[in-house]
Formats: C-alpha cells, structure tokens, sequence
C-alpha cells in the first residue's frame, strides 16, 4: 500500500494558484497612521470619562478601559514603527553609499 496519489489535491492548487508576480508591498505614511490612531483612542477614552457613571451603571464600563487600551497599545506602535521606520531608512543609506563606490 503506498500514498494516496496526489494529483487531485495538486490540480486543485493549481486552479488557485496566481500566474503573475505578487506586487511589492505598498509603503505609507506608516508613523503618521499609527499616531492619528493612537491620538484618536485616547480622546474616545477622555470624551467617555464623564460619563463613567452612565457606562458603569449600563455594564459598558470595558468601552471605556478599552480605549484606554488602544492609547496604550498605540504608544508601543508608535515606538515600533519609528524605529521600523529609522531602520529602513538607515538600510537604505547603507546601500546608497554601497552602489557609489
């Protein structure tokens, strides 16, 4: 007894498979998104505060600490795509002045 042939499982891979390239990856603003996002968490948290009475009383309170978790989270995003960021700038450098010599 040997393998199961594997040609059904193959021709179905194939019928997906795409035929072209994959385009590069799109780079954007990254450091900017990531900052409007965190901003954007943190007066969600500071406008919900005044109402802390309400969301307790109707068992929405986690509205609350959740924005407040998404201003945390957006802070180490913050710090992790200016570092992503310097690095790929400073790789770039590196090339540049690898190619002029």
């Amino acid at each position: 007894m040997g393998a199961p042939d594997p040609s059904p499982y193959t021709d179905r891979m194939a019928k997906w498979t795409p035929k072209h390239e994959a385009p590069e990856p799109l780079e954007g603003p990254v450091v900017a998104t990531i900052t409007g996002g965190t901003i954007l968490w943190f007066v969600l948290f500071l406008v919900q505060l005044p109402f802390y009475g309400w969301f307790d009383d109707h068992g929405h309170l986690w509205w609350v600490w959740t924005c407040l978790a998404g201003a945390g989270l957006g802070l180490i995003g913050i710090w992790y795509v200016r570092g992503r960021d310097a690095a790929l700038k400073r790789h770039a450098a590196e090339r540049e002045a690898l190619d002029n010599r």
